[in-house]
């Protein structure tokens, strides 16, 4: 395997020629808890529900700026309000770090929901499990896409799916390497893996066709399910992972699942 260059993954920034995203009445920077970087959207002048939203990346890579876009379109199209969460990113900070600036960040903004694509979903939804465990207080609802699940990579799309669809298994090993470096953590910070799902917030999951983690994700809505929790799952067809992240502007069938999506939320935020 190939090792990637870190420092070249980070510097990938948006082209300069990208659409930027919806207008909104208010889009300010400020600090969170223990000084964790958030950027905050508001789509008009009056308060609307709240949704943490986190960004994916691999643990590794991706911050605020490269889901700007993102967080614009889910405030508008979802009517929302969208706190977007810079957490410590992995191999300088590993497992459990980003879990615990979610959690952070859930208790000090009290949220709606929260919502997560990719490894952003896997931080979301063990979050939400940190704080059931400890008899806090949850989001009424989790949104994740293409979630990472788990991180033992024994799913059988990560063969199938795992090699010229945008998400390479290498890859994922790498950055699961990265995040736990060591591998006695990954079946227990898995969530997949978990032995109770029991008490954890509405979820909606949405996978993609041709994505390495869409195994695991569609497992873990059926666990939730099974478990007794309220699950809105979608598989969606011909897709690959990370849909959400601007292939909307070249893919018409992104676009669509774009838009259910964001039913999907505004169904759960907004009634």
């Amino acid at each position: 395997m190939t090792v990637p260059d870190l420092s070249t993954l980070r510097a990938r920034r948006p082209p300069a020629d990208r659409p930027k995203g919806p207008a909104l009445a208010h889009i300010d920077d400020r600090d969170g808890p223990g000084g964790l970087r958030l950027r905050h959207y508001r789509p008009r002048e009056e308060a609307r529900p709240l949704v943490v939203f986190v960004h994916g990346g691999g643990f590794v890579m991706c911050d605020l700026d490269s889901h700007d876009r993102t967080c614009r379109r889910i405030a508008d199209a979802c009517d929302v309000e969208v706190l977007a969460v810079d957490y410590r990113r992995a191999p300088e900070h590993p497992y459990p770090a980003a879990i615990d600036d979610v959690v952070a960040v859930l208790r000090w903004a009290a949220p709606v929901a929260v919502a997560g694509d990719s490894a952003g979903g896997y931080l979301a939804t063990m979050a939400c499990l940190r704080l059931r465990d400890a008899g806090e207080r949850l989001p009424a609802a989790q949104i994740l896409v293409c979630p990472n699940t788990d991180l033992t990579l024994s799913q059988p799309s990560i063969v199938e799916k795992g090699t010229g669809h945008g998400l390479d298994a290498d890859f994922l090993e790498w950055v699961v390497a990265q995040w736990t470096p060591d591998p006695a953590d990954r079946a227990p910070a898995s969530p997949l893996l978990a032995a109770d799902l029991r008490g954890l917030p509405a979820a909606v999951i949405v996978t993609a066709e041709h994505d390495a983690l869409r195994d695991e994700g569609d497992a873990y809505a059926r666990r939730l399910a099974d478990a007794g929790v309220r699950v809105r799952h979608r598989q969606e067809p011909g897709l690959e992972h990370g849909f959400i992240q601007n292939m909307d502007l070249t893919s018409a069938a992104a676009a669509a699942a774009a838009d259910r999506l964001f039913a999907d939320i505004r169904a759960l935020t907004t009634g």
